[in-house]
């Protein structure tokens, strides 16, 4: 039986090695903190976006940017660094704002949410999940910029195959009630049935005790990765702080650690972090949150129900890798929020995160094989790592089983 070790204890490896194990495969899971899940997993969006999925490399973005470097509650921000990574990913990503190249990227993530939308039922009924504050209240995105909603509407009412429904601003309010109490004017709104809200961190430390329970399974190790032992072309080891870790195969699902592993198999990753800022607040009978998903497309927030508290997530800040909370940026999402969904939450009661979302310049995530035989990669989800984990799982796990993708491998393969 073939023993298959897996690199990161978040969502995405986690998800990785339940689907490798249902495969028929022995694994280990190999994370360098003492806990699990302490990443992007612990207290991100929540979001569980299947079927209305915009990549960050869009065609107005570069203009946008070019106005939010001025404006002091920006959804973005960027620190120049002495790096040419970071400028080459920089110029992949304008090329990716093309229209023709982010329509492709869109087609490719929508088939993928498809696909992780399929396989998180069969997991969450397969491993028995609950407690998860799992919901299905559907996610409405709204447009502030009437141009940008005209644009986004027209688009979708000439889709036939488009299951969204575009909403004007009175029809935004009876799909989201708590937007009677925001001050803020929307010019209307996207509405998608079905898509799912639920707690990320939970998920992940209670799948991790599922998979303790497997029988194939060979445990945790807490131990740095530090690189890989490639003999003939092939991966044989995991270099750790604690030696060497023999396993038939490997797979690389360590977030924005990922780039440095595969570099020491030669493997140069499309990676850069984008730093994200989130919010978690509780919720009183005195108060009036958001139902529904909410996503404000112009600030770049978004607003889940979890459970009794309201997640609020937010920026896309190239910075390198900083994990420090700004209170500059905190207190600019605070701005923003209150101005927003003022009687959504006790924002004053917060629990504040920032974490590094490891993104391909395309915002497509890079699945399957690699030059060096035995080694795999599920890495570069960015902000929709919770969303695509699930599918992520199932085409590395097949590909690894010698079986075919579930869907088209096209624009999410690794390229030298």
């Amino acid at each position: 039986m073939q023993h298959v070790m897996v690199i990161g204890g978040g969502v995405v490896g986690l998800t990785t090695a339940w689907s490798l194990l249902e495969s028929g495969f022995e694994v280990t899971v190999v994370e360098r903190e003492p806990t699990l899940a302490q990443g992007a997993s612990r207290a991100n969006g929540g979001q569980l976006s299947y079927r209305f999925v915009s990549p960050l490399a869009d065609t107005g973005v570069p203009l946008k940017a070019l106005r939010w470097l001025f404006e002091p509650d920006s959804p973005l921000r960027f620190k120049p660094e002495w790096s040419l990574h970071q400028w080459q990913w920089l110029v992949s990503f304008l090329y990716n704002c093309r229209s023709s190249v982010n329509q492709r990227t869109t087609h490719r993530l929508l088939a993928l949410g498809a696909l992780s939308q399929t396989a998180f039922s069969d997991l969450y009924a397969r491993a028995q999940l609950n407690g998860v504050a799992l919901r299905t209240p559907g996610k409405l995105v709204i447009y502030r910029s009437p141009a940008e909603f005209a644009a986004v509407a027209a688009r979708l009412r000439s889709d036939v195959k488009n299951t969204e429904q575009v909403l004007s601003y009175q029809e935004c309010l009876s799909v989201e009630p708590a937007l009677a109490h925001s001050p803020v004017q929307l010019a209307g709104g996207v509405f998608t049935a079905g898509e799912a809200v639920a707690d990320c961190y939970a998920l992940s430390l209670q799948l991790a005790e599922r998979l303790r329970g497997h029988s194939l399974f060979k445990g945790f190790d807490h131990v740095q990765a530090q690189g890989f032992v490639i003999r003939d072309g092939k991966a044989v080891a995991l270099r750790t702080d604690v030696g060497e870790l023999d396993a038939d195969a490997f797979v690389i699902a360590a977030g924005l650690q990922s780039r440095a592993l595969a570099l020491t198999a030669g493997i140069s990753l499309p990676i850069y972090p984008l730093k994200g800022y989130s919010l978690t607040a509780p919720i009183g009978t005195e108060h009036n949150p958001p139902v529904v998903s909410v996503t404000d497309v112009e600030k770049k927030i978004l607003y889940a129900q979890i459970g009794n508290e309201l997640r609020v997530a937010a920026m896309a800040d190239l910075v390198g890798e900083d994990t420090r909370i700004d209170p500059a940026r905190m207190a600019s999402l605070y701005r923003s929020v209150k101005a927003t969904f003022p009687q959504a939450a006790n924002y004053e009661a917060s629990e504040e995160w920032a974490g590094l979302r490891p993104a391909t310049p395309s915002g497509a995530p890079i699945l399957g094989a690699t030059p060096i035989s035995g080694l795999w990669l599920n890495v570069g989800h960015g902000a929709l790592g919770f969303t695509m984990s699930f599918g992520a799982a199932r085409i590395v796990s097949e590909l690894i089983a010698g079986r075919q993708s579930p869907l088209s491998l096209e624009g999410l393969q690794f390229r030298a």
